[in-house]
């Protein structure tokens, strides 16, 4: 086969591993459930993650203030990226602060935090994590090794292996978990926009 059909069918059998995992799709529909509950009650969902799994961390909040497939109401997400608050607590309180201390300053008992790292070991989100967890936050994770660290400390713990040694295949398995999850919650709070059940 040529690169191309192996990276293809590389992908397509992480992909058929998560569609598997019958436990992990239902905790996937509780999270979702879980969120929409909260955007309800006026909660916040806050999400954090490094390099690739930050810009997850982006692409999920802004699908939620924004919208996903059709206008609703925005939803309050946001992703722990402003460069001042993170270049800030870097410089004066070391990098592994960054998550940690931008959830003291804004997170209230109630809301949630989305923890992203295919490692399941950085050490920002775990202090950002230990700190949701302290404060009373609901913690979800997105991880790619079964009984990481972060993992350990969630509420719920969403893991993906990729089934490789690299983090390719779990961040392309995240990105399909976090757009699962929008849908879940666009669902549950705006079911009048749901045209695809509509369809079904």
């Amino acid at each position: 086969m040529t690169p191309i059909e192996n990276a293809l069918l590389s992908a397509k059998k992480a992909l058929d591993r998560t569609i598997a995992n019958k436990s992990l799709l239902k905790a996937v529909e509780d999270v979702a459930s879980r969120m929409a509950e909260g955007f309800r009650k006026g909660q916040r969902v806050f999400s954090c993650g490094n390099g690739g799994s930050l810009c997850d961390a982006m692409h999920f909040a802004e699908e939620l203030s924004g919208r996903f497939r059709k206008d609703r109401p925005p939803l309050p997400a946001l992703s722990i990226t402003d460069p001042a608050h993170l270049s800030c607590v870097a410089n004066d309180f070391g990098y592994e602060h960054v998550f940690e201390r931008f959830i003291e300053a804004h997170g209230q008992k109630g809301d949630t935090l989305l923890g992203i790292s295919t490692s399941g070991s950085s050490p920002n989100v775990l202090k950002a994590a230990q700190k949701a967890q302290e404060m009373g936050l609901f913690l979800v994770t997105l991880t790619g090794r079964e009984n990481s660290p972060l993992g350990a400390l969630a509420s719920v713990d969403l893991c993906t292996p990729g089934g490789t040694r690299y983090s390719d295949r779990t961040q392309e398995l995240h990105i399909k978990i976090i757009h699962i999850l929008i849908e879940l919650i666009e669902q549950n709070l705006f079911p009048e926009n749901d045209t695809e059940r509509k369809k079904g």
